[in-house]
């Protein structure tokens, strides 16, 4: 066993048990730990090509294999936290990560603060559906001749449907300057992102935006004339009792001793560790699974029972509503009619996580890691769990492949932009067509025509010719999120 294998194994001891009244005693016990050996020991590829064989690999190789050295899971079963568990280090050398260490939760902020606004909503300080300039005191969003004689709404803002630009925030390393909330919204220095303005007509299309939810931070400052980390704390944070999370950035001193170090998609560490996000309702929470365990819970204890500890039924269930882009207020929806769930991933420079709950079986998880590419392992997490629970949806799916010639895969080559700050990247390599997202690993791409492709990560890829055959754009299609690329 080698000193990575030693440390991974380590952390694998920090695990407690909490079962539900669904099943008590040894029985249900042994059923429990029957269930995490077998999450734990295969990890499934989402997809599986007909006729290829590939071995399962057990969660410790695949965090070898990507360079994760952490990673902390819930599991909600029949309406409780079932069982909780860490694995690995917190920082490599370091000690064994446990089930309290904080990670950043990237963007799985944003719903918990979608949270506090609409409890904001309840309380009647705020309305979806006004124009929020009149509530605005520091800053007004500006017109837009993209937009001429716009009005922006709460409901917009929640549902990344305002037409604001800014889709996320890289932070600021350690001893970098940080901007005011203001200097973020205008884009001058010393914030290192564009001035967040309309680039289309609000409630026209879905469009994700960290910076709509920047501008939703501000709007409940201004509302409350509280702190933002202050505010989210009182409305959502202690109300829950997440004892472990804070949207305080940078963290406090007397929280750091839990902290997990992040890394990059190399293993290396983040220089000067966790960056600060001023973008506190975008980006800015720390946690641990599970305390957004306990999120997922009032989540569905409000919808189903009506008895939620910050938002009543009648809240909850707009807040779980599909709209745009299969979006509710806060939180990207799926599933069937009969098991729809709700979902956020989160990614912020060395962490990323996945938060999962269906709305009305009382099953989910949370999955937070220390690493850049900690997404796709928490996505094969999520997979190796929904196996082990025979959850309806993230089970994973047989595909085919053809053959196509080498000119053909060449028309697809280059560099497509989604966002002013996310790129998609096609090479050829070896013969194989890879993509690769800003900051995000490069993936194996498979063609089930001549125009689409799919993923390991089951990511579908599909390139639209113009009028003169040219490869001009590509869709991206993954989950309940659709994005666009078009090519430079």
């Amino acid at each position: 066993m080698n000193s990575a294998t030693k440390m991974l194994a380590l952390g694998m001891s920090a695990l407690t048990l909490s079962l539900s009244a669904h099943g008590q005693g040894q029985p249900a016990a042994r059923d429990t730990q029957a269930r995490i050996s077998a999450i734990e020991s295969c990890l499934p590829d989402a997809v599986v090509i007909h006729g290829e064989k590939r071995p399962c690999e057990t969660l410790l190789q695949r965090m070898q294999a990507s360079h994760v050295p952490a990673v902390s899971v819930v599991v909600i079963h029949h309406g409780a936290i079932e069982w909780a568990k860490s694995y690995g280090v917190s920082s490599v050398g370091g000690d064994a990560v446990t089930t309290q260490t904080l990670f950043q939760a990237g963007s799985m902020s944003k719903p918990v603060a979608a949270m506090a606004a609409l409890r904001l909503v309840q309380q009647g300080k705020l309305s979806l559906d006004t124009n929020i300039n009149s509530t605005l005191q520091r800053w007004k969003v500006p017109p837009s001749p993209l937009a001429p004689g716009a009005v922006v709404t709460l409901r917009e803002l929640l549902s990344h449907t305002s037409g604001l630009s800014v889709h996320g925030f890289p932070g600021y390393a350690a001893g970098k300057p940080v901007p005011t909330l203001i200097q973020v919204l205008n884009g001058e220095p010393p914030a290192n992102t564009a001035a967040i303005r309309l680039e289309s007509m609000p409630g026209a299309q879905w469009n994700y935006s960290g910076g709509g939810y920047t501008v939703m931070q501000l709007l409940m400052e201004d509302v409350t004339h509280e702190a933002f980390a202050q505010l989210l704390h009182d409305t959502v944070i202690a109300p829950l009792g997440m004892r472990h999370s804070t949207y305080e950035q940078p963290l406090p001193a007397s929280m750091r001793v839990d902290m997990a170090t992040p890394y990059d998609a190399d293993g290396r560490p983040i220089p000067g560790g966790a960056h600060t996000y001023p973008e506190m309702a975008a980006a800015g929470l720390w946690s641990t699974p599970s305390d957004l365990a306990l999120y997922v819970l009032e989540l569905q204890r409000s919808t189903k029972d009506g008895v939620g500890k910050v938002l009543d039924k009648s809240t909850t269930d707009q807040m779980l509503t599909a709209g745009k882009g299969k979006w509710g207020l806060g939180i990207g929806m799926g599933g069937s009619a009969d098991h729809p769930y709700f979902q956020h991933f989160g990614v912020n420079e060395g962490f990323e996580g996945v938060l999962f709950g269906y709305r009305d079986s009382g099953e989910g998880a949370v999955i937070m890691t220390n690493a850049a590419g900690g997404s796709e392992l928490a996505r094969d997490l999520l997979r190796s769990i929904a196996v082990a629970y025979a959850w309806p949806d993230y089970q994973p799916v047989k595909r085919n492949v053809i053959s196509l010639k080498q000119p053909v895969l060449e028309r697809y080559v280059g560099t497509y932009q989604i966002a002013p700050d996310l790129d998609i990247r096609i090479s050829l390599e070896d013969g194989q067509l890879m993509s690769q997202l800003t900051d995000q690993p490069k993936l194996s791409m498979f063609p089930s025509s001549t125009s689409k492709f799919f993923t390991r990560t089951n990511m579908e890829l599909e390139f639209v010719p113009s009028p003169s055959g040219q490869i001009e754009e590509v869709l991206l299609h993954q989950t309940n999120e659709d994005l666009k690329g078009k090519r430079r």
